[in-house]
């Protein structure tokens, strides 16, 4: 069977070092960095990440080659896994009695998300069960995709409808965040980074952890992997150290271009199709992320941006990264995201067998009205 749309952007069979190749990464390397620059000169928070998807993203839609090969992607998976970890703050540990509290707005989010943006988008735009309702979850891209590509709803529209989600809750989030309180709760940021030798170190271990998460089939596991590792490292105290600065924006430019280039090989009017519908999700998504974020704030005591980000489902990479760039709580963030990924491991297989059983009793009832009347 045949891709549809062409050769994948991430292709792990493509050889990365043809000059072809190499050359179309570098191109859409290059304007996720021209894109992030300029966002950051304008005082953007989350600029690196926000400026270099939008110009990868229209460097897409306008017909450029853009690539983002697998094995980059990889190194982008583990930088911000990594930067996540490093940012982690000792005191986190002590909020985890307060932690049950957004879980359980984690959850509340997570159902009023499936349930009413997949509604909106059979109702309104007419979409069958499938692509509403696997359009409408919020992350495990890949997993939705492959149960998409098994028959289950029309692959295309889901793909847009859900990285215009990655894309614009990458764009809101930040700008959101301008407008609210960006402190940290009381820790002071390292003062020292670490050293190439123990940059080294973590970052082999790192990469070995993501390794072993692969195979045992952790989602996200290239990001996990790293995460956890580095997490678990700097509360034991086997480091207090930060990333170097340039490592980190080196890191935001790779996941610029990671979220613009999944754009490649869509067409325009493939994208007009479910622009809208795409938008129109995202939209409702963000309204209700932002009022269960309200809720939750009002009981627990932690900056109401940081909770935000933490239950925005945007790519895991993505909103880790904003999180590092806004000096929010790394461990936070990470764990709300983790659960997220968790717990719709199990909703997608219950959701498709519902999906299944819908459109089997639809077809039924379609059959059964087709059929000539009994004779008695």
């Amino acid at each position: 069977m045949g891709k549809a749309g062409g050769t994948s952007p991430a292709d792990p069979l493509e050889l990365w070092w043809r000059p072809r190749i190499l050359g179309l990464t570098l191109l859409t390397l290059t304007l996720s960095a021209l894109g992030g620059l300029g966002a950051t000169a304008l005082g953007l928070p989350g600029g690196w990440i926000m400026g270099g998807s939008l110009a990868v993203t229209v460097a897409a839609m306008i017909g450029l080659p853009v690539r983002m090969p697998v094995r980059l992607r990889d190194i982008a998976f583990v930088l911000i896994g990594m930067s996540m970890g490093t940012t982690v703050a000792s005191e986190s540990l002590s909020l985890l009695a307060s932690w049950p509290i957004s879980l359980m707005g984690l959850v509340l989010e997570m159902v009023l998300i499936i349930a009413l943006t997949g509604w909106m988008l059979v109702r309104v735009f007419k979409l069958d069960p499938g692509t509403a309702y696997l359009g409408s979850i919020p992350g495990h891209l890949s997993f939705i995709m492959g149960i998409a590509s098994a028959g289950v709803g029309d692959a295309r529209q889901i793909v847009i409808i859900q990285v215009i989600r990655l894309l614009m809750l990458t764009i809101c989030v930040p700008i959101g965040a301008m407008f609210l309180p960006v402190e940290h709760f009381g820790s002071a940021a390292p003062t020292t980074t670490l050293s190439w030798g123990e940059l080294l170190a973590l970052a082999a271990a790192c990469v070995a952890l993501g390794l072993v998460f692969m195979r045992l089939g952790v989602p996200a596991a290239m990001v996990m992997g790293p995460m956890a590792l580095a997490t678990a490292a700097k509360l034991g105290g086997l480091y207090s150290g930060a990333m170097p600065e340039p490592l980190v924006i080196i890191a935001f430019v790779l996941t610029g271009a990671l979220i613009g280039s999944r754009f490649a090989g869509i067409t325009r009017q493939e994208f007009m199709q479910a622009a809208l519908g795409g938008l129109i999700a995202t939209a409702m998504t963000v309204g209700i992320v932002t009022v269960v974020s309200f809720g939750v704030s009002r009981l627990v005591d932690m900056p109401f941006g940081q909770i935000w980000i933490g239950l925005s489902p945007g790519a895991l990479e993505g909103m880790g990264a904003l999180g590092v760039a806004l000096s929010f709580d790394a461990a936070f963030i990470a764990a709300h995201h983790m659960i997220r990924l968790l717990l719709l491991s199990f909703v997608i297989p219950l959701l498709v067998v519902l999906i299944r059983r819908r459109q089997g009793l639809s077809e039924g009832a379609a059959t059964a009205a087709t059929l000539p009347p009994a004779q008695g």
